[in-house]
């Protein structure tokens, strides 16, 4: 089984359980199975802008990202505009990225497949 699938199966843990933020090499290595997915300079991010054919699809989609995360209890930030949706994650207890980001990216790219 690939890690995307693993890391789309997976659910989040609660901030207080999780430790410290991960570093580069960790989060290129979880990057590794999420190709269109990039990490931001710092390493303390990860995102990915959707394209759609017009806007209530791009709502729908953004929609779709928030109830995801809330059911997740892990939320991301979100630019909506016309025929796009960019969503990014971050972990911000920990001022960086913890494996709840890469479990929430990957339920997002498994939503944008449909």
């Amino acid at each position: 089984m690939s890690t995307f699938c693993d890391l789309s199966a997976g659910r989040c843990e609660p901030c207080e359980g999780i430790g410290a933020a991960m570093d580069e090499q960790e989060a290129r290595e979880l990057l590794a199975d999420l190709p269109d997915w990039t990490l931001s300079d710092d390493a303390r991010g990860i995102s990915q802008e959707f394209g759609f054919r017009d806007f209530k699809d791009a709502m729908l989609f953004a929609n779709a990202v928030g109830w995801m995360a809330e059911a997740q209890g892990h939320h991301p930030d979100m630019e909506l505009g016309w025929g796009r949706v960019k969503v990014s994650w971050t972990t911000h207890a920990l001022n960086g990225l913890s494996k709840n980001d890469f479990i929430c990216a990957a339920k997002v790219q498994a939503l944008a497949a449909r």
